[in-house]
């Protein structure tokens, strides 16, 4: 029996197949692009490369995340909430405060004993995002990796506004204004880290980042700095939706 995950994000979208003794088999990430249906079916290609029938009875299979309901063939759709939890908690312990950093949100999920106890969201439009460090990026002309290398070098800017289009409207004038390129950066990561850190305050140490950034170290870096605590991860944490949903899906064998 296989147990597959499937979160589709509003950037990226993650999928992971786990065999019955909840060992990884494969996993695999891609941009979700225009269409939620499209990345679903882009994913069961990839799946039967990997020799995955999804209407095979052998296989189970649940859809997490912002596209959930666009995966015709799940047996069952879970909230991303749910799933990340289920997957932080296998990927780092029981107990913690994990910090998703989204496309479109941010989450922040308190677990005790490997159940969510409590979560808190920002609002959409808010700074605080993985689409603003891509948009930021972008406007810079640089990648999001090379703008955490520019903001370590960095210091004495400030993005205020929470809004994207309004943020990225300060950066244009930092821009005309000469400001350099390694200070508008810094500017822009505390910008993002600050929010973030803000809303996982609500929570409890040890805390754990998933999601798109938790290979970006300036972020996980200065994120700890902000919360007075180190921030775990590691490179599968940005398919912890994924591992969720796979778990949950073994556990709807038999």
């Amino acid at each position: 029996m296989l147990g597959v995950g499937i979160d589709i994000g509003s950037t990226a979208t993650k999928a992971m197949v786990l065999d019955e003794a909840g060992e990884l088999v494969a996993h695999e990430v891609m941009p979700t692009g225009f269409s939620s249906v499209d990345a679903a079916e882009r994913v069961a290609s990839w799946l039967a490369g990997q020799g995955v029938d999804v209407a095979a009875p052998e296989a189970r299979v649940v859809a997490t995340g912002y596209g959930r309901v666009a995966v015709p063939y799940a047996d069952k759709v879970v909230t991303e909430i749910t799933c990340h939890g289920v997957g932080a908690a296998r990927l780092f312990g029981p107990d913690g405060t994990v910090i998703d950093v989204g496309g479109q949100d941010t989450k922040v999920i308190q677990l005790r004993g490997g159940r969510v106890t409590k979560f808190q969201m920002n609002d959409k439009c808010a700074a605080g995002t993985g689409r603003f460090l891509e948009v930021m990026a972008d406007r810079l002309g640089v990648s999001q990796g090379e703008l955490a290398e520019l903001a370590r070098a960095g210091d004495g800017v400030k993005i205020s506004s929470m809004c994207t289009v309004f943020a990225e409207s300060e950066v244009i004038s930092l821009v005309g204004a000469g400001k350099p390129r390694e200070d508008i950066a810094h500017g822009i990561i505390e910008s993002v880290v600050s929010r973030v850190a803000t809303l996982a305050g609500q929570g409890a140490a040890p805390y754990f980042l998933t999601g798109g950034l938790c290979e970006n170290d300036y972020v996980v870096e200065r994120l700890g700095a902000l919360l007075g605590s180190p921030v775990s991860t590691c490179p599968l944490a940005r398919f912890a939706g994924a591992l969720g949903a796979a778990e949950r899906a073994l556990s709807l064998v038999g």
